[in-house]
């Protein structure tokens, strides 16, 4: 895994002409680990092409080998995933480190084991809920516990549901949904998940697990807004190519803006399925950007959007961002405390609200700031952007990058950033 160390530091020395170059972001996070679990679950050998190889999905593909399947790396960004359509109690508890799909998506998917499966994480992990997955298996007739309403999770699963109807509350995370969706295609019977209510975190990446199911042989049919069909098909092996990763893309595309630069990333925005992809436009838009954006519907676009509003021309607020408090830190404290620490107020918490005082004034003033990250990938390599306009910028445990963009440093790095420190 990573060696992320929190007493590095890297300090980002601004370029001061445009980035300009050819940079290919690393495939999808989170079409890898959705497509690593439906191989798993299929029989036959599958070959994922143009995948994500970083801490989250090592962790994914590991849990997988424990269970019985077998994962082949033949290069940087490809698995060959050989399932026999049934995953095996493993011998001792998967651990997840902090990988929030992995972890959610493995805990439906134990109900399909014929054993007990507990499901660990680390210290962060272990601070992330997953009650509302938890009550929705216990109503599928699966036994689960989890005392602390977070990871660990233990499933005694029978290899199948013992009820044919669930309730989800996805307020949370639309992982729930996807997790549930996912294993629902492996029992013996038609099952009908529905939202309780039709709000939904994230709507977009059911839509990606719809289709990723889809393309493993699932038969699953919206019925309503807010109610799921999927039919006990179980999945067949496919080839399966894994477009890259959005929400990388957010960075390089922030930097482009930024620098007033020309980032070739070999990949139109248009031509993303993921719902990060939409805040391109948003990007597009600085520093005239709206006055208010709603992160709900693109909650992983959101850090980078944040630091980029330092900039504008005026003052942004961020609405939508309850779920961004449960990611792998909260969010919300992670960005004010970092805005803040390069200049005070310059980002203020307001509920669940982020209100940017964005200064156009800032870029090219030396202002000394190091940069807590808690240990998370997306506040380590979005406030890098503030270091592209503003001296002194240090990025504290820069390794945590690896959880999904293990090359982030040497990209930008090729694009004509130096910096102060050793890269990890």
């Amino acid at each position: 895994m990573s060696m992320s160390n929190a007493d590095q530091k890297l300090t980002i020395l601004p370029p001061g002409h445009p980035l300009e170059g050819r940079v290919s972001p690393p495939g999808s996070k989170s079409i890898t680990n959705r497509a690593l679990l439906l191989a798993g679950l299929a029989s036959g050998t599958s070959r994922l092409t143009g995948a994500l190889k970083s801490d989250d999905t090592r962790y994914m593909a590991d849990a997988l080998r424990a269970m019985g399947v077998e994962i082949s790396e033949p290069d940087d960004t490809t698995f060959v995933v050989t399932g026999t359509g049934k995953l095996l109690p493993p011998e001792k508890p998967l651990f997840l480190g902090n990988a929030g799909t992995a972890t959610r998506f493995l805990t439906a998917a134990a109900a399909l084991v014929d054993g007990v499966v507990v499901v660990d994480g680390d210290q962060h992990m272990r601070k992330r809920p997953i009650a509302p997955l938890v009550t929705a298996l216990r109503s599928l007739g699966v036994t689960v516990e989890a005392e602390t309403g977070c990871p660990p999770v233990t499933v005694s699963g029978t290899g199948d549901f013992g009820k044919d109807r669930v309730t989800i509350d996805a307020g949370l995370s639309s992982q729930y949904v996807s997790a549930l969706l996912m294993a629902a295609a492996g029992g013996t019977r038609p099952v009908n998940i529905e939202l309780a209510g039709e709000e939904i975190g994230a709507r977009g990446y059911v839509d990606l697990t719809v289709a990723a199911m889809r393309a493993f042989g699932a038969d699953v049919r919206q019925v309503s807004p807010s109610i799921w069909q999927v039919a006990p098909t179980g999945y067949r092996a496919t080839d399966y190519v894994i477009e890259p990763d959005a929400s990388a893309a957010t960075y390089l595309w922030a930097a482009e803006v930024l620098t007033g630069g020309s980032i070739d990333l070999g990949v139109a925005a248009t031509s993303f399925s993921q719902p990060d992809a939409k805040s391109y436009e948003v990007i597009a838009s600085f520093p005239h950007m709206p006055a208010v954006i709603d992160g709900s519907q693109m909650q992983d676009a959101v850090p980078t959007l944040a630091v980029l509003a330092a900039f504008n021309e005026t003052p942004v607020r961020f609405t939508g961002l309850a779920n961004l408090r449960v990611k792998e830190c909260d969010r919300v404290r992670a960005l004010s405390t970092g805005l803040s620490n390069i200049r005070p107020g310059l980002g203020v918490e307001e509920g669940d609200d982020l209100l940017v005082a964005s200064d156009p004034a800032l870029a090219g003033q030396t202002l000394p700031a190091d940069i807590d990250t808690f240990a998370d990938h997306r506040i380590a390599m979005s406030f890098a952007l503030a270091g592209l306009k503003i001296n002194g910028i240090s990025i504290l445990d820069p390794g945590c990058v690896a959880k999904t963009y293990p090359r982030y440093w040497d990209e930008l790095a090729s694009l004509g950033v130096e910096f102060e420190g050793d890269r990890p």
